[in-house]
């Protein structure tokens, strides 16, 4: 499916999640690269070493989980928009979501946004409580998201001033 879509399958997703107990116990990376490209600049950004080294640029990056702080230093380095933050010990019923975010207007704190699948698609709208925009980030800015837990693994971007948020 990924290769006619663009759209990976739950099953890959399912692959690159960590486990909700890891998620619960706050911010961790989260990697949906899932086709070999020479690329390798998310294994060199973190500085505390939770990038696998790649033994060949063409090497799908992997994450320990347990060494990662969620910091989201490696968001803006990817250029593929393919890492983002979630972190689920936000609240019993919400998750944050640290994502890339390229498209002109930025939102800002406080604003509602549509939360997007995979495809585009809307889901659920979203609150934005953090917006990151510095030259350290590459022209990538970061946003962060607060999104209901039952989109866990749906929920991938936000559109600003969508039909649904009514902005």
């Amino acid at each position: 499916m990924l290769e006619y879509t663009g759209v990976p399958t739950r099953e890959l997703i399912d692959k690159v999640f960590p486990s909700i107990e890891r998620i619960n116990k706050g911010p961790v990376a989260v990697i949906e690269c899932f086709q070999s490209i020479p690329c390798n600049p998310c294994s060199t950004a973190c500085n505390r070493n939770a990038m696998n080294k790649m033994d060949d640029i063409n090497d799908l990056p992997s994450l320990d989980v347990e060494k990662c702080n969620g910091c989201g230093i490696c968001i803006s380095r990817c250029p593929g928009l393919a890492i983002m933050v979630v972190d689920g010990s936000y609240s019993d019923e919400e998750v944050v979501f640290r994502i890339p975010y390229e498209f002109l207007p930025l939102p800002n704190v406080g604003d509602i946004v549509e939360g997007l699948n995979r495809s585009g698609e809307y889901i659920t709208d979203c609150k934005v409580i953090k917006v990151q925009n510095s030259k350290l980030f590459d022209r990538t800015p970061i946003i962060d998201v607060v999104v209901k837990r039952e989109y866990l693994f749906d929920f991938r971007n936000i559109r600003v001033g969508g039909k649904n948020n009514g902005q």
